[in-house]
């Protein structure tokens, strides 16, 4: 039996090492760009792409053809399985080599990941975007926040902060079978915040499609899935996890989501403050004390 690879099987760098040799200078180029920009490649058109490594759109499509993809999407499908198929272990340590590398220190670097997050979200195009989110979100009946694992727990942050200001939210963070008592109660009227990243695993496939079928808006949270569902989704905020074949990282995601608590209570500033001061009586209700936190009896 033989031991060798086939090329579906070779990762994108074992595949450029065996064409280079039989590719043209801006083609090795173009190879070598892909290599080293993988996040680049993977949430960028073809324009896009040749823009960044300075060529054309056609020498882009050529590459990824010589390297034996049918096209630019196939190429991305690849990458993706070359970013994700470490598993969270592969993806720590290349955190922790990286951090050992850098010269601030394990501090300085994640907070230099962070502020490279954060200036994403810094952009004219994303401010529109969120925007036009936060009008979606508001004149919804009700909303459903989407994330499993770690951002399962950031969707039910949402839930419960949207919910506070009068704003009926439902956390889908259920995942599996589970996911399907939620979803039952979707229908036209309401709007979804989903936040995920690639793959398309199961769960967002069926979210979309319920949603697609219910006539119920869609906006995503999340960078790397953008390029697969972005006709299936309404709006599209970016936010980026840090390195995309690092340790996932979440902080900009929730400033994004406390800005977005923000911005829905100052769609009706009014409503948002009667409904806080409905929670606080019903804390008290529950807790004579409740309302006397923080003061010291002298």
């Amino acid at each position: 039996m033989s031991n060798e690879l086939t090329t579906a099987e070779m990762t994108l760098d074992e595949r450029v090492d065996m064409a280079l040799s039989s590719m043209t200078p801006a083609e090795q180029k173009m190879a070598a760009f892909f290599c080293t920009q993988k996040e680049a490649v993977l949430l960028s058109s073809a324009a896009e792409i040749a823009e960044k490594a300075g060529t054309s759109d056609a020498t882009v499509v050529r590459t990824a053809r010589s390297l034996g993809f049918d096209g630019l999407a196939s190429l991305r499908e690849a990458i993706l399985a070359d970013l994700t198929g470490a598993g969270p272990a592969g993806r720590l340590k290349r955190t922790l080599d990286d951090m050992h590398a850098d010269p601030d220190g394990i501090l300085g670097h994640v907070l230099k990941t962070h502020r490279e997050s954060l200036e994403v979200m810094a952009s004219v195009e994303f401010a529109a975007a969120f925007e036009r989110t936060v009008k979606l979100l508001f004149a919804a009946r009700h909303r459903f926040v989407f994330g499993i694992g770690p951002s399962g727990s950031v969707a039910e942050y949402a839930a419960l902060q949207f919910n506070r200001l009068g704003l009926p939210t439902t956390a889908l963070s259920e995942s599996g079978v589970g996911l399907a008592d939620r979803l039952m109660t979707v229908r036209e009227g309401d709007a979804v915040l989903m936040i995920a990243y690639a793959p398309v695993y199961r769960e967002v496939s069926v979210i979309l499609d319920h949603a697609g079928e219910s006539g119920v808006p869609v906006a995503l949270v999340g960078d790397s899935l953008a390029p697969f569902v972005r006709k299936r989704v309404a709006e599209v905020l970016p936010v980026p996890r840090g390195k995309a074949d690092h340790l996932s990282m979440h902080g900009a995601t929730m400033v994004l989501i406390e800005a977005m608590i923000a911005a829905l209570a100052a769609e009706d500033k009014e409503a948002a403050l009667t409904s806080l001061t409905r929670f606080g009586a019903l804390r008290g209700a529950i807790d004579k004390l409740w309302l006397k936190r923080g003061i010291q009896k002298k």
